[in-house]
């Protein structure tokens, strides 16, 4: 295994958790703006429409997965920063 792909596990798990916070908040502000709501829906909350379940689903896959991206690919830019090197 490459110094690169060593040096960016830990680095990896660290920012995994650090994103998963991070967008968690963005989606609670994001639903907050869309629905006026503090909470989201879950999707077993039978008092909500399944337009409302779906689409709060639907937010909250795009954030995490814009999130998740960006703080990755930040976390493998620090990484060649340090190596000279790729972690992939």
């Amino acid at each position: 295994m490459r110094a690169s792909k060593l040096a960016y596990k830990p680095v990896g798990f660290a920012l995994g958790a650090v994103s998963g916070m991070i967008a968690g908040a963005a989606f609670k502000q994001a639903w907050k703006l869309i629905e006026g709501e503090g909470d989201a829906p879950d999707a077993l909350d039978q008092h909500r429409p399944w337009r409302q379940i779906l689409l709060a689903a639907a937010v909250q896959g795009a954030i995490f997965s814009v999130v998740k991206a960006a703080v990755e690919r930040s976390g493998a830019q620090a990484t060649r920063h340090v190596t000279d090197t790729w972690p992939a």
